[in-house]
């Protein structure tokens, strides 16, 4: 079952939630698809007069901004011990390479990458704990997650929301515009393939050269 028909499915209360459960245990560090239940919830909402638009945004920004902060305070304790064990456990995603990667980028950009690894899926995972790991000053990633949150959140609501509401009236009319697209589409399709009928016809009916010899 796709997200938005499971979304769909269960009471509004349920829908902030899971969003706000699976955006924090996203922003912990642990691997889930945070960034797709956001966008399905937030779609729903322009649909479906139940689903407030505002409170999920807060919801979802209150996840991203308390699980991040878990995930630095895990980080903070495990050290790099930690971040070898979740490399056996989540090959895929706390692989060295990863793991060096986002480390190269908190040590050149500090609280920049608190915040914009909020929109980076990789950073996202790892913004917390690593963060912890190398033992940013709380107050610095305080900052920096709490705007991070609000801005990919509520921004991602807010954007998702109102594309929604557009959409919504477009897909009304696409019926006609599929069908205008599907004859035109059929007609150039019959130029082409005539035209080139036409050319090898006459390429055909060309008469063969002959040998001065004959």
């Amino acid at each position: 079952m796709h997200v938005q028909e499971w979304l769909d499915s269960v009471p509004a209360v349920a829908v902030y939630a899971v969003v706000a459960l699976v955006i924090g245990l996203e922003s912990l560090g642990i691997p889930l698809p945070g960034e797709i239940v956001l966008v399905s919830a937030a779609l729903l909402s322009s649909q479906h007069s139940g689903i407030n638009p505002f409170v999920l945004g807060a919801c979802a920004t209150a996840g991203a901004v308390i699980g991040d902060s878990i995930g630095y305070a895990i980080g903070r304790k495990g050290g790099r011990p930690l971040l070898a064990w979740l490399g056996k456990k989540f090959p895929r995603h706390f692989s060295e390479g990863h793991v060096a990667t986002a480390e190269r980028s908190f040590e050149k950009w500090g609280m920049w990458a608190v915040f914009f690894g909020r929109f980076i899926a990789l950073l996202r995972i790892f913004a917390g704990p690593l963060a912890g790991v190398l033992h940013m000053p709380y107050w610095k990633f305080l900052i920096a997650n709490l705007l991070g949150g609000i801005c990919w959140a509520g921004g991602t609501t807010a954007v998702v929301y109102y594309v929604g509401l557009v959409a919504e009236d477009w897909l009304k009319r696409f019926s006609y515009f599929g069908l205008a697209a599907a004859v035109l589409f059929g007609l150039a399709s019959m130029l082409i393939v005539r035209r080139k009928a036409k050319k090898a016809q006459t390429t055909v009916k060309e008469p063969e050269p002959v040998n001065a010899g004959d």
